[in-house]
């Protein structure tokens, strides 16, 4: 789902030789800045969630529907199981910088993401995450075949 009146809101999916991608641009604020005035390193766990939250969004599996259960599913919401990170050069205040998600893998409760946030395509710092799909009571669920299939349609990934 889009916003009608912002519809690059959320970022845009590209397609390439090795599947598609999605990117959204994120813009450096001061709050984002450690006391050296460069990005603090906490600072890409969210850039990163805002990039994995519009790819959601974009592929039609927004987390308000898989959390009110309007899915038509009972409500559940995606968590992250692991998450590591590389830091390869600073940003700073103000830098745009772009997150580049993919997916690496799917599994039956799980997707393998790798996220990229570059600046002027130089790569600034890499994720690798893997999110789960659980119930309010904490227990895993199986990707839906409508979650399973905007995936694989947007992806080379490994399937396991």
């Amino acid at each position: 789902m889009t916003d009608k009146k912002w519809p690059d809101l959320a970022g845009r999916i590209f397609r390439d030789e090795a599947g598609q991608r999605h990117v959204l641009p994120v813009r450096v604020y001061f709050e984002d800045t450690d006391a050296g005035g460069v990005v603090y390193h906490a600072s890409y766990v969210r850039f990163c969630e805002r990039g994995r939250t519009d790819f959601l969004r974009l592929l039609g599996t927004d987390a308000r529907r898989l959390i009110d259960g309007s899915d038509n599913r009972e409500p559940a919401a995606f968590v992250v199981r692991r998450m590591t990170f590389d830091f390869f050069r600073p940003a700073r205040m103000d830098d745009l910088l772009e997150v580049e998600t993919r997916v690496k893998e799917i599994g039956g409760a799980s997707v393998t993401l790798i996220q990229t946030v570059t600046r002027d395509g130089n790569r600034i710092a890499e994720a690798e995450v893997t999110v789960v799909l659980i119930s309010v009571s904490g227990k895993p669920l199986r990707l839906s075949q409508a979650v399973r299939g905007a995936f694989l349609a947007h992806t080379h990934a490994q399937v396991s």
